[in-house]
């Protein structure tokens, strides 16, 4: 891998994390005007807090990683073993980054002022079904999950795989709390749109 190649690897990951979360901060100030408080920000109990931490521990890892890789004399957790380094994966790992991205962007325009980042069960809000809500109750995860999968092709380092890992672990708890407030919310026809989506990805059968 040229010098070039490893420059551009770092760039993409760590530069592609800035902008993310740089757009999460704005969809909450955009939110937060538009509704007049704070879309949810803080952290409520034990079990939100812990995910809270989870997710820095995500934010830490994907923006800084590609401060910290270097050539074939970093450590374990920074290795990148020279059979992961084919060029197909730079090419996925960019293209998996920019649809991870494009979908976002596309929920935060679906949901709109709907958009939350934590749960306040004396919040009745709508129920969005439709663009990417339409086959999956929780897209914005899974396009972090798709960015993530592209920084892991970009930089297959053990620090990429735990923090895929760690982010899985982080969404699927916080989905599953959710699903079980919204249930509380809209009921029979949550459960309807519970029957007829995934959680993470497209129900085919």
């Amino acid at each position: 891998m040229t010098t070039e190649e490893l420059f551009c690897r770092r760039a993409i990951t760590s530069g592609f994390a800035l902008i993310y979360w740089a757009g999460v901060f704005v969809q909450a100030r955009r939110v937060r005007r538009h509704i007049g408080r704070a879309p949810n920000l803080k952290p409520r109990g034990a079990k939100e807090k812990l995910l809270w931490l989870g997710w820095l521990l995500v934010i830490a890892a994907w923006m800084g990683q590609g401060f910290l890789v270097k050539g074939g004399d970093a450590s374990f957790w920074l290795r990148m073993p020279a059979g992961l380094l084919h060029p197909l994966g730079l090419v996925l790992g960019i293209a998996l980054t920019l649809a991870g991205y494009a979908g976002t962007i596309w929920c935060y325009a679906i949901m709109g002022d709907a958009w939350r980042i934590g749960i306040d069960r004396s919040e009745k809000n709508s129920l969005v079904t439709r663009g990417p809500y339409r086959a999956v109750r929780h897209p914005i995860y899974l396009f972090q999950i798709v960015m993530l999968a592209g920084a892991l092709l970009l930089l297959p380092t053990a620090v990429s795989a735990l923090t895929l890992a760690v982010h899985l672990l982080c969404v699927l708890t916080k989905a599953v709390d959710e699903e079980k407030y919204l249930l509380t919310v809209h009921g029979e026809t949550y459960r309807a749109y519970l029957a007829r989506t995934g959680r993470l990805f497209p129900k085919f059968f």
